[in-house]
């Protein structure tokens, strides 16, 4: 597969990036679908370069948008094959863009939504250097019975899911979230009523504070 490309915004403080937050974009999406986060969140971290990447695969559903991997067969082996063959493309453009930005590859969160948060839970818990941080919008943790085993470290997480999603189940954060800290992992979730499968004004308020809190971390001098 090709490297990915996409769109990008920032910093909002109009000097170099302190922090870069990937925007990963659901099934069927593309890396139009979530830039407009940035000028919003772009206020609470006003030294962030916010990334929003093209997944690499035209979308088998339909003649627009791109997909991580093929959920035309939806066990999960093929689940798994599938995102372990996007998990090193994401790998190289954070590799990339950190060594372009001149920033260690600590200062990156993932944020994805739907597929996206799958690829971000997927490739961030994974990483040899883990993000700073990640925020994962309706998703759900593929292959979870294998997480104790590849855990490379432990980001603070953030789940964010509606309790009305018709298209990912609320189950699947809250099973995630079970997993994710009984693999030591800190997680703060967020389950808001009658929400379906979308982002909604609290979710991107938490959204927000996740990235002050990653922000500050990344800032914080090392304990000698």
């Amino acid at each position: 597969m090709a490297a990915l490309d996409g769109l990008r915004w920032g910093p909002a403080s109009g000097g170099a990036p302190k922090l870069i937050v990937f925007l990963l974009h659901g099934y069927g999406a593309d890396a139009h679908d979530l830039i407009d986060l940035a000028p919003g969140w772009g206020r609470a971290v006003p030294d962030a370069l916010f990334i929003a990447p093209h997944a690499p695969l035209p979308c088998e559903a339909g003649p627009y948008g791109k997909q991580w991997f093929s959920l035309q067969d939806r066990s999960p082996a093929r689940l798994l094959a599938g995102i372990q063959v996007a998990r090193p493309l994401l790998d190289r453009a954070i590799a990339e863009e950190c060594a372009a930005a001149g920033l260690p590859e600590s200062a990156v969160v993932l944020m994805g939504f739907s597929q996206g948060a799958m690829m971000a839970l997927d490739t961030g818990l994974r990483r040899a250097m883990p993000p700073a941080a990640i925020l994962a919008y309706s998703g759900r943790l593929i292959a979870e019975e294998l997480l104790a085993a590849e855990l490379q470290g432990r980001p603070e997480v953030l789940l964010v899911h509606g309790e009305a999603d018709e298209v990912v189940p609320v189950q699947a954060s809250r099973s995630a979230e079970a997993v994710l800290r009984a693999s030591g992992v800190p997680v703060e979730a967020l389950y808001v009523p009658r929400l379906g499968h979308g982002i909604d004004d609290a979710g991107l308020s938490f959204g927000g504070l996740a990235l002050q809190r990653a922000a500050a971390r990344l800032e914080a001098p090392s304990e000698p």
